[in-house]
């Protein structure tokens, strides 16, 4: 129950966060819906698709589709209330990041993943909706921008659910919670005080 309360939570999240992405790409209302509905489901697909799960759940399922929708209705009539859209994009994107990190490792540990592929799994999942988001919009993927710490939170927070449930006797809801705000929480710690991994080190030409 927890499981799916949370997944849809972040399909819900991710949905409003491809929404408003489109909303800033004056985008009209058929690609504001496709964007919040790619963002949404698109890293639920890809872990099914991982998994051997097919169709994946958010084909076979009304209830993904339907909530993309709903959200992307809502942004399209009421985004002006959010006055930040920069600002509330990233909110949003870390905590659907967070939410999917730790439920795309859940399912795939419920499957009889090892805890290494479930870990891998929860992070593809946690930052396949939002590549497929930027890339439709012709954006560099938060994913790869050298500013932004994100599939760092994504891996430590997919890797606690998947060693947690996998070697310990705590309920797995618990390691639910504490993954998920694990990823979310250091998201936004490094959003707000600027984290970033180094860079490469230039080459310096030689006289």
């Amino acid at each position: 129950m927890l499981l799916n309360s949370l997944n849809y939570i972040g399909v819900a999240v991710f949905a409003a966060s491809g929404a408003l992405v489109g909303v800033r790409k004056d985008l009209d209302l058929w690609g504001i819906v496709t964007v919040a509905a790619l963002t949404g489901v698109g890293g639920g697909i890809l872990r099914d698709v991982l998994l051997g799960s097919t169709p994946p759940a958010a084909v076979q399922n009304w209830v993904p589709v339907t909530i993309t929708s709903v959200v992307a209705l809502v942004v399209f009539f009421f985004h002006p209330a959010f006055t930040a859209l920069r600002r509330t994009i990233l909110i949003l994107d870390a905590i659907g990041m967070g939410l999917f990190a730790a439920t795309g490792a859940s399912i795939a540990v419920a499957v009889h993943s090892s805890a290494f592929a479930a870990a891998v799994v929860g992070l593809l999942t946690a930052v396949g909706g939002g590549l497929l988001r930027d890339v439709l919009v012709r954006e560099i993927p938060l994913l790869l921008q050298p500013s932004d710490l994100y599939a760092v939170p994504a891996l430590i927070g997919s890797t606690i659910v998947a060693v947690g449930s996998t070697y310990t006797d705590i309920a797995e809801p618990v390691w639910l919670i504490v993954g998920a705000v694990s990823a979310t929480g250091l998201r936004l710690a490094g959003l707000a005080a600027g984290w970033k991994l180094p860079p490469a080190p230039r080459r310096t030409r030689s006289a």
